[in-house]
């Protein structure tokens, strides 16, 4: 396999991986938002019970998708398979 194609894939990885990760912040900051103002949601759903429950799940989502790109990140810069297949 050319050099070229190798780094081409790193680079690839990489910016995959910072849209994991950036998707992963904005879950967990929306997730954090209605967690803590529920009210500007309570139009979009009726269910208080649904929408704590759902704000919660959009924290750890979000969290565990930023934890997986970032670590995607790092693996793909340093080339290490464990950090990747993480």
């Amino acid at each position: 396999v050319p050099m070229g194609v190798l780094s081409c894939m790193k680079y690839l990885m990489f910016i995959f991986n910072v849209l994991v990760f950036a998707g992963g912040t904005c879950l967990a900051g929306v997730g954090v938002w209605v967690a803590v103002d529920p009210a500007g949601f309570q139009d979009i759903v009726a269910i208080k019970a649904v929408l704590s429950a759902g704000a919660y799940l959009l924290l750890a989502v979000g969290i565990a998708l930023s934890l997986l790109g970032f670590l995607g990140c790092c693996g793909a810069l340093r080339r290490s398979r464990p950090l990747l297949l993480g």
